[in-house]
């Protein structure tokens, strides 16, 4: 089993950085199998995707996002981050988490789920 868990939320103004910490866990969890993604659901809306980072280290970006936000993972403590800059009201969401075996850019790719970190954008 792998387990997720996201911390790092909070609330920002417009125009803000904000870093969120990924954290993964579990006996069967490598970075060499599995992708891990960022999604966000604002209130009243679906899912988007953010984010990822692939087994072989490769990145993906959803287009809202592109140029603003960065991720990156330590594979050392199985960690990864996405630093967001240039925080905008829209980028107000409940960012989840997760682990799987992709493909990376879709929520179908995913298995293992966090519970997600609430990031709140001030105008």
């Amino acid at each position: 089993q792998v387990r997720v868990v996201e911390s790092g939320g909070g609330l920002v103004q417009t125009g803000d950085s904000l870093r969120l910490s990924c954290r993964a866990s579990g006996r069967t969890f490598t970075f060499d199998k599995y992708a891990v993604g960022w999604f966000r659901q604002p209130p009243g809306k679906e899912r988007e995707f953010v984010s990822a980072i692939s087994w072989t280290g490769s990145t993906f970006y959803g287009t809202s996002v592109k140029g603003r936000f960065t991720v990156s993972r330590d594979v050392s403590n199985n960690m990864v981050y996405l630093q967001m800059n240039g925080l905008k009201s829209e980028d107000a969401a409940v960012y989840m988490c997760a682990a799987g075996e992709g493909p990376p850019e879709y929520a179908e790719g995913y298995t293992f789920w966090g519970r997600g970190t609430q990031v709140t954008v001030s105008s």
